[in-house]
């Protein structure tokens, strides 16, 4: 994995090329546009994150804010990881009926899309599964989790 030693979105996304950064500024605007309430977007883990703040969470397993997504400019590929895709198998079957609709075969590891061109994922799809994972929800299902 390639990471960006970006301290902010900006410089991160002046720091690719044009075609790249084009892609996941494009990514980037749909996110903020529909990200819900009470995540933040930061520079985490070398890549743009969208997280809850650990002033809102802060009992996580590793003290690092849980993110509901992140978006990276890897070597290959662009890749969009979204958690909820590896919590909820909802939502993963979701995205896989989105990819089938396109005719088109994902690229994926458990939480990870990985592509080349814009044209080639399901971003409204994305964007949904994004956009309806309240705060709220993601918090109930790590707690689930972390009990176990």
């Amino acid at each position: 994995m390639v990471q960006s030693s970006a301290a902010c979105v900006e410089d991160y996304l002046s720091d690719l090329p044009e075609d790249r950064r084009e892609i996941i500024s494009t990514i980037r605007g749909k996110i903020i546009k529909n990200l819900p309430i009470g995540y933040v977007e930061s520079m985490n883990w070398g890549m743009i994150s969208y997280e809850i703040p650990l002033e809102t969470y802060p009992d996580t397993y590793n003290k690092q804010p849980l993110g509901i997504a992140a978006i990276a400019s890897q070597k290959n590929h662009i890749a969009i990881y979204l958690m909820g895709c590896y919590m909820v198998p909802e939502q993963q079957k979701t995205l896989l009926m989105a990819f089938k609709k396109m005719g088109v075969k994902p690229n994926m590891g458990k939480s990870c899309i990985r592509f080349k061109e814009l044209d080639k994922i399901p971003l409204d799809t994305i964007i949904g599964l994004i956009q309806n994972f309240p705060v709220e929800e993601y918090i109930k299902r790590y707690e689930l989790v972390k009990k176990r």
